[in-house]
C-alpha cells in the first residue's frame, strides 16, 4: 500500500464517529471551560508569562501602551485580552 493510502486511512473521515470537535474552536457553552475571570480561583495571582507576551502584543498594535501592566492579576489581564482582541480585531 502507498504512503499516501496509508495516511489517508489513519485519518478520520468528517463522518467518522471518533472525530472530536475542538474546544478551542468551538467551545460546550454548558461547559466550565467558559467561566468569567471573577470567578476563577487562581484570578488574583500574577498574569502568566503568556497572557503578559499576549497582552503586550496586543497593547503595540492597538496602539495603547497603557493597556499593559505588568503587575496585572490573571483575572484582569484576562479581560483586558479580551478587549483589546475586539478592538483589534483579533
Amino acid at each position: 500500500m502507498a504512503q499516501a493510502e496509508r495516511a489517508a486511512k489513519a485519518r478520520p473521515s468528517h463522518g467518522d464517529a471518533r472525530e472530536v470537535d475542538n474546544p478551542k474552536t468551538n467551545p460546550d457553552s454548558s461547559s466550565n471551560q467558559l467561566k468569567d475571570p471573577d470567578d476563577w480561583v487562581t484570578g488574583h495571582e500574577p498574569m502568566t508569562g503568556a497572557q503578559a507576551s499576549y497582552l503586550k502584543t496586543l497593547s503595540e498594535q492597538a496602539h495603547d501602551p497603557d493597556a499593559f501592566d505588568p503587575d496585572l492579576e490573571k483575572a484582569e489581564a484576562s479581560k483586558r485580552i479580551d478587549q483589546l482582541k475586539r478592538e483589534t480585531g483579533r
